[in-house]
């Protein structure tokens, strides 16, 4: 959401057709040339009025506080590990593809990373998001936890070895850390204070381990009440991944009733936008975007219906997806950065 000020510029000077030298010593602005014979000790006020300069001074400190909520993570580390954060109006996306998928896909697809985690329970593959040149990357928790070796593979290619910084499933949120890392396109952390039902978005993650996948939809609601699990028992390593658990998906639950697969006994909610942009396993922990290219969520869970006749590998997106808001992951990021492990 875009905040800024309205004035007009202009300072009206209320001298103006008076013959009596105005309070303020600033204005009007001393003559081109010093008076040749000017006083030795010349007086000097103890106090300066509130003429154009102080005005101009203030309104560049209320500017300045104001950039400093609306652009997060800049000013916390420099470098490498500088995060990029902007309102909703921000366009990362050329001005000549504007407003178009393609345009959205082809700006922030490099900041898209295909997750293959592997646990004592089997392998799971997910996505994540690159925040920081240097390799920091946001996923789900449930994408990494429990996990004994972690990869990520960059969309041209290139494949790393992470490490878990912080964890917090009650959000269901990690941070990731790529080893030897540097110089990646971080993506820009947009607003989701800003979103509106009906907004365009695109997902994109790394379905069924199928990389760099791209889909559009819209925000079909906000503030949903979703709960997922927070033990590992629950598989939450492969529930959205190609690997071995039972379900094969995310479990969650929404209005009382068990979707994908039993919750359990530990289960965390949270707020979460609901989109209808196609969402599958493998997706999770992957950007859902605005059309201008700023990140507004981190895709975190599906509804896939099942029956005692089908198989998980039969269900699919059924356009009913959600995503933790990025101002959540905002809030939660110097948390995950200190090392949390809740």
């Amino acid at each position: 959401m875009t905040e800024s000020f309205h004035r007009s510029g202009e300072y009206e000077n209320p001298y103006e057709g008076q013959q009596q030298a105005p309070v303020n010593p600033e204005w009007p602005p001393p003559p081109a040339h010093a008076p040749a014979h000017a006083p030795a000790h010349a007086p000097h006020p103890k106090k300066r009025g509130r003429g154009p300069l102080a005005l101009i001074a203030a309104v560049a400190i209320v500017a300045a506080a104001i950039g400093g909520g609306t652009a997060y993570g800049i000013q916390e580390l420099t470098g490498n590990d500088t995060v990029a954060s902007s309102s909703t109006s921000t366009n990362v996306v050329p001005s000549s593809q504007k407003g178009t998928v393609a345009g959205v896909a082809k700006a922030v697809s490099p900041s898209i990373v295909e997750i293959s985690a592997t646990s004592n329970a089997g392998s799971s593959t997910g996505s994540g998001v690159i925040i920081t040149s240097g390799g920091e990357i946001v996923t789900n928790n449930h994408v990494v936890s429990g996990a004994s070796q972690i990869k990520a593979t960059t969309s041209d290619g290139k494949s790393y070895t992470a490490k878990v910084v912080g964890t917090d499933s009650k959000k269901d949120l990690a941070l990731i850390k790529l080893e030897n890392a540097s110089g990646l396109k971080a993506a820009t952390l947009g607003d989701s204070a800003g979103i509106q039902v009906g907004d365009q978005v695109v997902a994109i993650g790394s379905p069924e381990g199928l990389s760099g996948t791209v889909t559009s939809g819209i925000i079909s609601a906000l503030d949903r009440d979703v709960t997922v699990p927070t033990e590992e028992g629950q598989d939450q390593g492969q529930q959205w991944g190609q690997g071995q658990g039972q379900g094969g998906q995310w479990p969650f639950e929404f209005g009382g009733r068990q979707f994908n697969g039993d919750t359990g006994s530990s289960t965390t909610t949270y707020k979460a936008l609901q989109t209808d942009a196609s969402l599958n396993p493998g997706n999770s922990g992957g950007a859902l975007i605005d059309m201008n290219g700023n990140i507004i969520g981190i895709n975190s869970a599906m509804y896939a219906p099942t029956s005692q006749a089908s198989s998980s590998s039969d269900a699919g997106s059924v356009g009913l997806g959600f995503a933790i808001p990025i101002n959540t992951v905002k809030a939660d990021l110097a948390k995950l950065r200190a090392g949390a492990t809740d």
